[in-house]
């Protein structure tokens, strides 16, 4: 059996330690920038990052690929 394929990841973004406030607003502006479908590695170290990025994604309607905190792949909605 093989290891699945982790998926490509097409822009890094290293957020350091931005507290949640203003990662998820320069979140928002990155990922509009990006093409749809499109995959983001963020790295994140607040400490709320494991909570707040899941219901952001959801409520974005982003994809949360993977996460492995401080490390997230967000996919870019389709529109």
């Amino acid at each position: 059996m093989t290891a699945p394929v982790p998926p490509r990841v097409d822009a890094d973004w290293d957020a350091g330690d931005l507290a949640c406030g203003d990662l998820v607003l320069q979140l928002r502006f990155r990922m509009e920038a990006m093409p749809p479908g499109h995959v983001l590695r963020l790295v994140a170290l607040d400490p709320g990052a494991p909570e707040d990025l899941p219901a952001w994604c959801r409520l974005t309607g982003h994809v949360l690929l993977a996460t492995d905190h401080p490390v997230y792949l967000i996919r870019r909605k389709e529109r």
